[in-house]
């Protein structure tokens, strides 16, 4: 085959707009700190990062449930906690009433201050995370408690013991409320009898009786104040672990998201030493191909006037 000067021309200039296009590439590498900014320069590499930031969205998600789980979990367990207070202050006063050297003066200041425990046991079973009560169970919009009623009904009978499941990672629902109408049921029961007894002018050993683990009220047998103190404190050592698993997770989906950034980053992003190795060398080529090009290139007429 016959070379000729125009093949000669058209294989350089070619090979010329190659060069440019390497280091055109380089260029936008350094400029942009990604490897690729058109998926059809690596479709494999844009694809594996289409499913690091899936990844990296569901992690964000997650965690925004876990936040939210914190919330309920934390108000929870305070809720609780002031559950447990206003029992051991209710179990002081009933010692202080069992005394029959009380005068029904006494025990009708005692009783002034079982009401007011009675009541601020049902505020505390109204508690409420922003607009949503957290012991009703799925009826969120419904308080355990409507002004001096007793537990509402639907709260008990349908959605009030069922649990509230958020998805704290993939697969991994977690129960982040308390149905509470069982557990503020009984105490609120003990409260009714324990003021009706102050009330009735009951005995020092009737009323002490109240503090056992059952307690007789009408004929009926209903939790003494040591089993509505022991059932707030399994709620609460419930709400306690799950606050730990919660805080598992959320360990879990931070160590996730490092480990999924750094696989982005290695995926996508720009190595600058290697990138700027391989641009020099580029331009060295390219050089060099210019050199090479000028003597190939067949020389004019001008070339020789001057």
């Amino acid at each position: 085959m016959r070379v000729t000067q125009s093949m000669l021309s058209s294989n350089m200039l070619r090979n010329l707009n190659t060069s440019y296009s390497k280091m055109s590439k380089y260029q936008n590498m350094l400029d942009s700190g990604r490897k690729i900014t058109r998926p059809s320069e690596d479709p494999v590499v844009a694809v594996k990062g289409m499913g690091y930031r899936i990844d990296l969205d569901k992690n964000e998600q997650y965690q925004r449930n876990i936040r939210e789980a914190h919330t309920w979990l934390d108000t929870t367990d305070e809720a609780l906690d002031q559950t447990g207070s206003a029992l051991k202050r209710v179990k002081e006063l009933i010692v202080q009433a069992a005394n029959d050297t009380n005068t029904t003066d006494d025990r009708q200041k005692i009783n002034s201050e079982m009401q007011q425990l009675k009541e601020q046991l049902r505020d505390i079973a109204n508690t409420k995370v922003g607009e949503n009560y957290i012991f009703s169970g799925t009826h969120t919009n419904e308080p355990l408690y409507t002004d001096k009623t007793g537990p509402q009904n639907p709260a008990i009978t349908t959605g009030g013991q069922k649990a509230i499941e958020i998805n704290v990672f993939d697969g991994i629902p977690m129960n982040i409320n308390t149905p509470g109408a069982d557990l503020f049921k009984d105490i609120d029961g003990f409260m009714t009898h324990i003021t009706t007894l102050l009330q009735s002018g009951a005995t020092g050993t009737e009323i002490g009786d109240a503090l056992g683990l059952e307690t007789s009220s009408g004929g009926n047998k209903i939790p003494g104040l040591d089993a509505v103190y022991e059932s707030t404190l399994t709620v609460r050592a419930d709400v306690g672990a799950r606050q730990n698993r919660v805080e598992m997770m959320e360990n879990r989906l931070s160590l996730q998201e490092i480990n999924v950034t750094k696989q982005l980053s290695v995926n996508e992003d720009t190595d600058y030493a290697k990138t700027i190795t391989e641009m020099v060398t580029q331009e060295s080529i390219h050089q060099a191909s210019l050199s090479v090009g000028a003597k190939i290139i067949q020389q004019t007429l001008v070339d020789f006037i001057r």
